[in-house]
């Protein structure tokens, strides 16, 4: 089973002059003249419940993997421990340092369980 595409939910004038501080993300309209708020055709697609993805299919990676957020050797150890390397991806988190990363990044290699941010010496 393939995950669903859907149409890029853009804002209504957002490339206009003065507008570069606006992010390109989705808001909701809410003036009351607002041709997307009354859903008109031109305006483009809206984010509905009809776009969402089955759910087996959410949170899955586009290799078909899951990701699982790592804080240490304790919580890499149970991944291992629980049969699951070959459908989960390791990713270790923001704070962990350096040399504590290069030995856990290790570690899962031994245990062929892939690791995205890895650091590897």
């Amino acid at each position: 089973m393939q995950k669903k595409t859907h149409p890029k939910f853009n804002v209504p004038n957002q490339g206009t002059y003065g507008r570069g501080r606006i992010k390109d993300s989705w808001r909701k309209q809410r003036g009351i003249d607002n041709k997307k708020r009354i859903k008109m055709k031109k305006m483009g697609a809206s984010p509905e419940i009809g776009y969402r993805n089955p759910a087996q299919l959410r949170g899955l990676r586009c290799d078909n993997t899951r990701a699982m957020l790592v804080h240490n050797m304790k919580e890499l150890q149970a991944l291992i421990e629980a049969k699951r390397t070959e459908e989960f991806v390791a990713i270790i988190a923001k704070p962990v340092a350096t040399r504590k990363r290069i030995e856990m990044t290790k570690f899962a290699a031994q245990h062929n369980l892939r690791v995205t941010n890895g650091v590897y010496k």
